[in-house]
């Protein structure tokens, strides 16, 4: 697992964003052969989603052959709603970049059968031949997308039940009333995740240093999901200094020491 420190969100995003744009060049995808992406919402990618609509707008990326799959939705509410991921998703990247709709894939928390709409994700997924690069972030406690503690670690695509901290949480956005916070979600497993070719999750802020300390120092634990990160043979955490707060010291210079290189080297797109 490597671990890259920036000092900061915005260096931590560019990096991102680049690391992601060469990816898909480097695929070269086709019509016939897209490259797979998967994507998450919350604050944590927004800055990579900016730097990303920025190469698409000089012309140096396009996502025209590029074919996204979202972690999760809210259940009940409509897709238009301010506070569904299927708005947050136009709002921060999809009205910017080349995609072509019929690429977009983002769980329907509004489907007949819930069950099925789970379940059909997931074969979805397969007949794209699985994910090239699923990208992330974590709750607080180390969840990933809804996969709250306690989640199993060979999960899939599923209804799952938000505990009381999430909707605390998640109340801020819903006018701080947590009755009007769905109580109900649709998520990828953690599985789901694990099996992508490659998967990075952006940890940023002081909030998050507990969650990194545990799943960078400590073993694999279904209470902190992204902990499995730790199995994964392609695995990246991008992180900030202020993240980095709850880690001893010599695994701090230890990863510093190791990706010095790559982080004192300027983002650039491959040709």
């Amino acid at each position: 697992m490597r671990i890259l420190i920036h000092e900061n969100y915005q260096q931590l995003s560019k990096w991102t964003a680049y690391y992601i744009a060469n990816k898909i060049k480097e695929f070269n995808p086709t019509p016939e052969k897209p490259f797979v992406l998967g994507l998450p919402t919350g604050s944590s990618p927004i800055g990579t989603y900016t730097e990303l609509i920025e190469l698409v707008k000089q012309d140096r990326l396009s996502f025209k052959n590029v074919v996204t799959f979202n972690m999760d939705e809210y259940v009940g509410i409509p897709k238009d709603h301010p506070q569904s991921y299927h708005y947050f998703m136009d709002k921060h990247l999809f009205n910017y970049i080349d995609i072509p709709r019929e690429n977009i894939n983002i769980l329907n928390g509004n489907a007949a059968d819930l069950e099925k709409e789970c379940y059909d994700y997931e074969k979805k997924i397969e007949r794209m031949e699985g994910i090239n690069l699923f990208l992330g972030g974590i709750g607080p406690d180390g969840h990933i997308a809804f996969n709250e503690p306690g989640s199993s670690l060979k999960s899939k695509t599923r209804i799952k039940t938000l505990t009381f901290d999430t909707i605390i949480a998640n109340s801020r956005f819903f006018d701080n009333d947590t009755r009007k916070v769905p109580k109900t979600a649709l998520t990828v497993g953690v599985d789901t995740v694990m099996q992508a070719e490659e998967v990075i999750i952006i940890i940023n802020g002081y909030n998050k240093a507990r969650a990194l300390q545990k799943v960078v120092e400590e073993g694999i634990n279904h209470m902190w999901t992204v902990s499995v990160l730790q199995l994964h043979p392609k695995g990246i955490i991008v992180c900030d200094e202020d993240a980095t707060l709850e880690l001893k010291v010599k695994t701090l210079k230890y990863y510093k020491d190791i990706e010095k290189e790559e982080l004192m080297r300027k983002p650039e797109l491959s040709e």
